[in-house]
């Protein structure tokens, strides 16, 4: 039976710095990793967003299309459509829920104010910091204030107030979806068009 050669040398792939061993023993960490959070929209964006594409509020609650499904097909079906043409409005009937609870719990919104007034000094004052030897940009910065002020948002009862907002906002919008008889106001066969024109 022949010998197999197994000898050889590994390299390790440039531009990987581990824990311990990368570095001299000291732990690297690029500011640069981090995720480019500032392209996402702001609230009032998110708000301008949502009420363009908004449903009339009168067809929206109008008692009269509030019926029971004949059957389960129907009931999904139903469901699955009413998600599709009124999501704006479920969306700002979620944003309506979260501010009133942001109104009622003023320790939340005094540190949401905080962080929001620090990342306006950072966009204003728009000057690199250095911080151990690292320059942070004030992109980086702002992201450190959003990251710094997300675990004292919980320890003042974010969680609790996130996850009541979403309970209340998922049964009324289960409750809108299930009962609300859409083919009152939309067929199927103009349903799509409506969507785009509107």
């Amino acid at each position: 039976m022949a010998a197999i050669d197994m000898s050889g040398n590994m390299q390790v792939p440039q531009g990987v710095t581990g824990g311990a061993g990368g570095s001299g023993g000291r732990f690297s960490f690029d500011l640069h990793s981090l995720p480019k959070l500032q392209n996402l929209p702001s609230p009032l964006e998110i708000i301008q967003i949502v009420r363009k594409s908004l449903r009339p509020w009168t067809v929206f609650f109008n008692i009269n299309n509030f019926k029971s499904a004949v059957s389960m097909q129907r009931l999904n079906n139903r469901v699955m459509r009413n998600l599709s043409y009124f999501q704006s409005n479920y969306i700002f009937i979620f944003i309506v829920l979260m501010i009133y609870c942001l109104i009622t719990s003023p320790l939340i919104l005094l540190v949401i104010v905080g962080a929001a007034f620090g990342c306006h000094k950072i966009r204003t004052r728009n000057t690199n910091v250095t911080v151990a030897g690292h320059q942070v940009t004030p992109k980086q910065q702002i992201i450190a204030v959003n990251l710094i002020s997300a675990p004292i948002l919980f320890l003042v009862g974010a969680g609790a107030v996130l996850f009541w907002t979403l309970g209340a906002s998922c049964f009324v919008i289960a409750m809108h979806a299930i009962f609300y008889n859409i083919d009152a106001i939309v067929t199927e066969e103009n349903e799509g068009f409506l969507s785009e024109v509107v």
